[in-house]
């Protein structure tokens, strides 16, 4: 029986305006490592097979150096440059990947509590499904509002999930989905369509459906100077 194998396409070209910081959020440290360090190390020691990461043009070098060969991450097998916004990075990983891959898993970098388990749950989905998500189910009762800022409705808890990363596809249904999204770009800005993660791409273009996973509630992302204090925490226990 043929090997399946799998592609990490690790997001880190954000600029994080809301941590307030001169540093790139994926590149503050925690307990003395850079965020994404964390999130290359669970990889490394997965089931992946290997890693791409994006990140800015003007961070190739220093993820190369810093990161890559200071901590020993063997899987990178490329670094390339991220675009302006989210999902034109994820493009940019995706185009890169001209190597034998049956699955992608797409992970933003500035979550540095994805672990083993949490992958190798994502991986035994995504062969059943074509298309998967981690996440949880919320843990407060939410409140939609209309645009004057009342209560426009509550849905049923038990029904809503926050959505995190990985977010796992089959290679070529992805890559489809995103050279859609591409090709339609100016098409969904003008409809006032946000692309907000990877499985709205496929739920718009390709209409898969798409099942959840079961993530962690420690797989933060760190967004927020709050945030990095938790992970503070997180990372010692």
């Amino acid at each position: 029986m043929k090997k399946l194998t799998t592609t990490a396409v690790v997001l880190a070209a954000g600029q994080g305006k809301r941590m307030n910081s001169a540093v790139q959020k994926q590149y503050l440290l925690i307990d003395n490592k850079p965020v994404l360090y964390y999130a290359l190390k669970a990889f490394e020691e997965s089931i992946i097979d290997d890693v791409v990461l994006v990140t800015g043009k003007d961070e190739i070098d220093f993820c190369q150096k810093e990161i890559i060969e200071k901590y020993g991450i063997g899987k990178v097998r490329t670094i390339t440059a991220g675009g302006k916004e989210r999902y034109h990075s994820v493009a940019c990983g995706l185009s890169v990947i001209q190597w034998e891959c049956d699955y992608v898993f797409i992970h933003d970098g500035a979550r540095p509590f994805v672990d083993r388990d949490m992958i190798e749950r994502a991986f035994a989905c995504v062969q059943e499904t074509s298309a998967c998500v981690v996440g949880m189910p919320v843990k407060d009762t939410i409140k939609l509002a209309d645009e004057s800022g009342y209560v426009k409705s509550t849905p049923d808890r038990s029904m809503v999930w926050q959505i995190q990363t990985p977010q796992v596809f089959e290679k070529e249904l992805i890559a489809d989905a995103y050279q859609k999204l591409i090709a339609n770009e100016d098409a969904l800005k003008n409809a006032n369509v946000p692309i907000t993660d990877d499985a709205m791409v496929v739920e718009y273009f390709m209409n898969i459906p798409i099942k959840l996973v079961e993530g962690s509630y420690r797989n933060i992302k760190i967004t927020t100077p709050e945030d990095l204090q938790l992970a503070e925490t997180l990372v010692s226990l």
